[in-house]
């Protein structure tokens, strides 16, 4: 929310202070994240289930393809209605908002001036439930003594002060992922990742759910609920970081849950979504809605 050259200057300060942070954690994972090749991999699956009346594209926020070259992309291919899809099952502004914003300001500055619809979550679509659900328990077939940790992306309290509905969203989607279980004795902990600066974000940290977990001698299986696909979160932070602690905390049994990547479901969700995409996003709507109710980031897409 900073003015453009303070905002500048001091992404310049934190991008140098985390460079030596993120290149360990690259190297980690062979120099390189595999996130686009899983993205492209979704991509194919949901293009081969929606057919050739629609054309699927990526656009990257962190590495090419990014936004301007996409909105290039479909600006040439003549495409005469533009839907877009967020892999964030959860909205939040720092997320799929601020890819709404990216893509709006390109898509002006390239004079793409086609109908745009946009899905803006999809927290507690039954397919998404189904393939999140179907995931734990192939990994985990008997939860009999075992915490399960929902590991979501945290961010930080005054983010979710200001009306963010990203925690209220996650919340949905585990309670949604419980119900769908039928296992009403379920010991689970919804709890976040990521955190990075001196700022209070969203309790309880993963890394401290751990350490509880640990304190009782429970077995855990960490379930990630808003991540979709495999990179550094997933393969470093939670696959070997947290492992270790797991191990030095005194946890007994350390699994984690693969993400929904390109299950059947879950494409199936993604087609779902898009051929019932909302009029939300297109000049002077002000409603969208999930699951036939009205959602709650209603008037933040504007």
């Amino acid at each position: 929310s900073l003015p453009k050259l303070p905002r500048y200057l001091l992404a310049r300060l934190i991008s140098s202070k985390r460079t030596p942070k993120a290149q360990a954690i690259y190297a980690e994972m062979g120099g390189g994240s595999p996130i686009l090749p899983n993205t492209q991999a979704q991509a194919d699956a949901l293009q081969a289930n929606l057919g050739s009346d629609y054309k699927v594209f990526i656009a990257m926020r962190y590495w090419r393809p990014m936004t301007e070259a996409t909105v290039k992309a479909v600006k040439e291919w003549g495409a005469d209605n533009i839907i877009l899809l967020p892999l964030y099952p959860q909205y939040s502004m720092t997320t799929t908002g601020s890819s709404f914003k990216a893509w709006d300001l390109e898509a002006q500055r390239q004079d793409l001036n086609k109908p745009t619809r946009r899905v803006c979550c999809y927290p507690v679509e039954d397919n998404w439930i189904e393939a999140v659900v179907a995931q734990i328990q192939a990994h985990v077939p008997d939860m009999t003594g075992r915490r399960l940790l929902f590991s979501a992306h945290g961010l930080p309290m005054k983010v979710i002060e200001k009306g963010d509905p990203y925690q209220q969203q996650v919340e949905a989607t585990v309670q949604a992922i419980i119900a769908r279980l039928n296992s009403p004795d379920l010991d689970y902990v919804i709890c976040y990742q990521s955190k990075v600066g001196p700022l209070k974000w969203l309790e309880p940290a993963t890394d401290e759910a751990i350490r509880q977990a640990g304190s009782e001698r429970k077995a855990v299986a960490v379930v990630p609920v808003a991540f979709v696909s495999e990179h550094s979160e997933t393969l470093v932070e939670l696959d070997i970081e947290y492992r270790h602690l797991a191990g030095e905390s005194g946890v007994p049994d350390y699994v984690r849950v693969p993400t929904v990547a390109a299950s059947a479901l879950y494409i199936t969700a993604l087609a779902e979504a898009v051929r019932n995409a909302p009029v939300c996003g297109v000049i002077g709507a002000r409603v969208c809605r999930v699951q036939d109710t009205q959602c709650p980031c209603a008037g933040l897409l504007q």
